[in-house]
């Protein structure tokens, strides 16, 4: 364990030794750099080391004769996507530095991406595959560990069904691992198949796809620099995306823009506003319609835009319209003049940009407050267009890609869901017969159901199995890349985890799924490699695909994640079919082979165009990308006219050359240009059947909405108007099917011979129709309205809701929670748990809102990070951030020991106090990337000898509480309510 020396003058005496050893006693900037091991871009991240701490040493040089290799990858931390040049000598990585030429970092890394080279050489890694045998770790080798594994997962699909296996993948995935993963699970036959987005911004999804089409952020990073409003809002980007922040912040200066950041907490990202907003946690639509309520009254509004592009505006108005300044206030606690000043620049001072990320998400109503937000964007006509949109930053490296190829219980691969049309794409993609592939299922009906959330796994071992919607409960749990303490409720995973049949933990670092519990048999570890020791795509934030190339072949024992996955299929029997259409060398898996299959059918998402070849060729060409535009000059032989990391939808086949697109539902461009439109998704039309009175009486009439846009197209179009998606029927009504290639048609008659005029741009094999639509000018998922009524939402629009442990038990009677009901296969009791929290006064018992955050050091739930040698001496403790007041009344003292309770299953947390008007009166605040002990018990010793993390610590979410949004799953880790006492 890593031990810092907090006194401040022996830190001083310290360097001062350093510089003393030098000739002349000078050190020179690169000198300083040589020795600190990291490259000059990332001195910045360096201000805070303490430098008295056991010093980690530079690579060696190259030995002599030996060339130094250059190999570029892509940071494996945050979903910004910095680029990382390696110095690999002998096959040796010996040094690294930032990408200068990437538009996106242009040179600059933060602390963790100039400490990447450790994540690959810590010596805390897993070396070889273990298994707990009575109680005590044993070495075994990889073929022994496959073969031991493979039978008991095999018995137990056999006793218990497919859906009894849990396939919990990971945002740490390259693209293809994550894609392949899906379809192991697919091949096996569930769809109890997950990843970190479950937890971070599936909400997000969710919100936004129903809202204009798809559920991602609209615009990019490099975009906020044309922003004249930046209103971050359930974010903290300065520490949980820092590079990113060069971008916000070169924006404000530069364009004069205002930053306005409304946050619980006083962030790192809120000291650079240019006004701060500091709000209760759970209130963000009421917060919202309280700035709505004052852009509606005013006619502040971009009516043009509603009236083109917009759906359902009237319905809004009238749910806003409750929401007078005093009941926001009563609600949220912000004053009137506050929220009209927000609502006013935000409105009238455009583009504006609204920028969340988990602080919006991770609620019991997190779908509910991303379509507020979107309602927000939509009102002020604030999408589609540069400097405005939705940036919503997501958490891990792959995080976006990882959802896009469809770790994700409710889809297949780039969400065309589980509906028989989707499963019979993806076996055409896949060559392998449909009813085969039913066969692999319990039934139908299971094939096509969403399958239990990662964060219910436990529920779905626990619960009898008449509450569980399969045929029998979870029995075993395989973990790729999967933290168990990023994951609330943590005492009864530990439960959960003491009754699994079988877990498999597949990483490159142990995590606390292995020493949560205290089993004794039936787990087992097996070494991955990182994504630095494998080739393989990832997709930014930003909808950008980069390719990293590995840099030095997986160290020890450990695997990367194909050869794994392609092992098992081999065990199971079905890896002749699984990898027909992809190659595979001696047990190697051709990772460039699974991108050109996932170019083969992502024609709904527009995966379809960035082969590996056009990829590489985008990394080989980093300077030629504008900084702002991300386009490279027309005139490249190589990527002319690309934008960086073809963002998708890039539409057609590679061949077609789509340049990409930076910025979603963009109509001043041509579709071929990266432009686009609202999705049709929702259909041409909407009845509804409304009262009306005729002839003084009040009667029922049948209403015909349009959902299509009216007068508003993207430029270039030879429609000038909305239009439904493309289907060869529609074709063929415009007179456009003349356009296709005879191959193109003889594929499209092939998807479905006995109807081929309903064979749409998404289920097109040959991309004939999707190429045709973008000839004329437009978008192959045609043209609609967005909607601020998503019918098939629990909430069409949004309603405050309190959260489930609510400091206002009063408010509860007007905003409770949603009824109970059973969702994903499990029941959903969170308004039983509300009413009886309210009943039995809990939140007198625990009055502090407890809420959490990422901190710049770590990353997610903080295994491989707090193992990083570099990163480790920076943040060495686990702490609760309490307000001034709140520790006076309790006796708590800056630094010391303090016991922190949670309102279920009797939880507790031992940790340090960091008192800080950081977070107002009422208020806790953790970070959520500690381990390693739980209700302050320290459990080094249950980690396999040598490879426990240098710093452990307790996990917020041994503390956090019953919660979760019924359209996803979602938990509710930002607003639950504890208690703290000295320890």
């Amino acid at each position: 364990m890593r031990v810092k020396k907090s006194d401040h003058a022996h830190r001083l005496g310290t360097f001062a030794a350093d510089l003393s050893s030098l000739p002349n006693g000078e050190m020179g900037r690169r000198t300083f750099l040589k020795r600190a091991g990291v490259a000059a871009g990332a001195l910045s991240a360096l201000g805070t080391l303490p430098l008295g701490v056991r010093r980690a040493e530079a690579g060696p040089p190259p030995a002599p004769g030996n060339a130094v290799e250059t190999r570029k990858n892509v940071c494996t931390h945050c979903s910004v996507g910095c680029s990382v040049i390696a110095k690999v000598s002998n096959g040796v990585w010996i040094g690294q530095e930032p990408v200068y030429d990437s538009p996106i970092n242009r040179g600059s890394h933060c602390c963790k991406g100039a400490a990447v080279r450790d994540d690959v050489l810590s010596q805390r890694r897993l070396r070889y595959p273990v298994k707990l045998a009575d109680g005590k770790w044993v070495r075994l080798p990889w073929d022994q560990a496959v073969e031991e594994i493979g039978d008991k997962l095999l018995a137990i699909r056999e006793k218990s069904g497919p859906d009894s296996v849990y396939w919990l993948g990971s945002a740490k995935f390259t693209n293809e691992a994550a894609y392949l993963n899906r379809k192991l699970a697919a091949f096996w036959g569930t769809n109890n198949s997950d990843h970190q987005a479950r937890i971070c911004h599936s909400t997000t999804v969710t919100g936004v796809a129903n809202t204009w089409g798809y559920g991602a952020m609209t615009n990019s990073y490099n975009d906020i620099r044309n922003s004249k409003t930046i209103l971050v809002m359930g974010g903290n980007p300065a520490e949980a995306h820092p590079v990113s922040l060069q971008h916000i912040l070169e924006g404000k200066e530069l364009n004069r823009a205002n930053m306005i950041v409304v946050d619980p907490r006083m962030t790192r990202t809120a000291a650079h506003a240019t006004e701060y907003v500091r709000v209760r946690p759970g209130t963000h639509i009421a917060t919202i319609y309280g700035m709505l309520w004052h852009i509606f009254q005013n006619g502040w509004e971009d009516k043009e835009f509603l009236s083109q592009r917009v759906y359902g505006v009237d319905e809004v108005r009238k749910e806003v319209a409750k929401w007078t300044p005093s009941e926001v206030e009563r609600v949220t606690g912000l004053p009137e003049a506050q929220v009209r000043h927000v609502a006013e620049t935000f409105a009238k001072q455009k583009p504006s940009t609204l920028i969340w990320a988990m602080g919006q998400t991770q609620f019991a109503t997190g779908t509910a407050n991303v379509r507020a937000s979107c309602l927000l964007l939509l009102a002020t006509g604030n999408v589609g267009y540069a400097g405005a949109g939705a940036n919503i930053f997501r958490g891990h490296t792959n995080v976006q890609g990882a959802t896009d190829l469809g770790l994700d219980v409710t889809t297949l691969p780039l969400y065309y869901g589980l509906a028989e049309e989707a499963w019979r794409h993806w076996c055409r993609v896949w060559g392998v017969d449909y009813e085969w592939m039913k066969s692999r299922f319990p039934s139908k009906t299971l094939m096509e159901a969403p399958g239990i959330p990662s964060t219910r796994w436990f529920d779905a071992t626990l619960l009898p199995k008449d509450q569980v919607s399969q045929p029998d409960t979870l029995q075993a749990m395989f973990v790729m890349g999967h933290g168990v303490n990023t994951i609330t409720r943590m005492p009864e995973a530990v439960r959960g985890i003491e009754k699994l049949e079988l877990l498999v933990v597949c990483d490159p670092y142990p995590t606390a799924w292995s020493v949560l519990s205290d089993r004794k048999d039936g787990t087992y570890l097996l070494p991955a490699c990182t994504s630095f020791e494998m080739d393989g795509s990832r997709t930014a934030s930003n909808r950008s695909l980069q390719w990293g190339e590995k840099i030095v072949d997986p160290v020890f024992e450990s695997q990367n994640d194909y050869d794994t996955m392609y092992r098992f299929a081999v065990k199971f029997g079905f890896a002749e079919l699984m990898f027909k259409n992809i190659k595979v060398e001696n047990g190697k898996v051709s990772a460039e082979d699974i991108l050109r299959e996932i170019n083969r059918g992502g024609w709904s998402t527009g995966y379809c165009g960035q082969s590996p070849e056009r990829l590489k060729a985008h990394m080989r060409n980093q300077a030629k990308f504008d900084l702002v535009t991300m386009r490279a000059p027309i005139d490249d032989p190589e990527v002319g006219g690309d934008y960086y990391g073809l963002p998708w939808p890039c539409w057609g086949t590679p061949e077609l050359k789509h340049p990409g697109t930076p910025i979603l539902y963009n109509t001043n461009l041509a579709v071929k240009d990266g432009g686009g439109t609202f999705r049709a998704r929702f259909g041409v039309e909407r009845v509804v059947k409304r009262k009306a009175t005729v002839n003084g009486q009040e009667v029922e009439r049948e209403d015909h909405d349009n959902l299509l846009a009216e007068g508003s197209y993207s430029a270039g179009s030879e429609i000038q108007d909305g239009y439904p998606e493309f289907t060869l029927g529609v074709l063929k009504k415009l007179g456009w099917d003349k356009d296709l290639t005879p191959d193109e048609l003889a594929v499209i008659q092939g998807v479905n011979p006995a109807k081929p005029d309903t064979v749409s741009w998404s289920t097109d094999l040959s991309g004939g129709i999707q190429r045709v639509a973008i000839a004329h000018g437009c978008s192959p998922y045609g043209n609609g309205k967005a909607r601020m009524i998503a019918w098939n939402l629990p909430d069409p629009i949004p309603v405050h809701r309190e959260p489930i442990y609510t400091p206002r038990p009063d408010l509860v009677a007007s905003y409770p929670t949603l009824p109970d009901a059973r969702q994903f296969r499990v029941p959903n009791v969170g308004f039983s748990v509300q009413k009886a929290a309210v009943d039995n006064g809990i939140s007198k018992q625990f009055p502090l809102i407890l809420s959490s955050g990422r901190l710049v050091e770590y990353e997610g739930g903080g295994e491989e990070t707090r193992s990083n040698k570099w990163l480790a001496e920076l943040k060495q403790e686990m702490y609760v951030e309490i307000n001034v007041a709140d520790a006076g009344e309790r006796g708590i003292e800056d630094g010391s020991w303090v016991w922190v309770f949670g309102p279920e299953s009797q939880s507790k947390a031992r940790m340090k106090a960091l008192v800080t008007e950081r977070v107002g009166k009422g208020l806790a605040w953790m970070p959520y990337h500690f381990a390693g002990w739980y209700e302050g018990d320290d459990r080094r010793s249950h980690y396999p000898k040598g490879a426990d993390p240098f710093v452990l610590g307790e996990s917020v979410n041994t503390l956090t509480t019953y919660g979760y949004d019924p359209a996803t799953g979602m938990q509710e880790p930002k607003a639950t309510l504890c208690q703290i006492q000295v320890a």
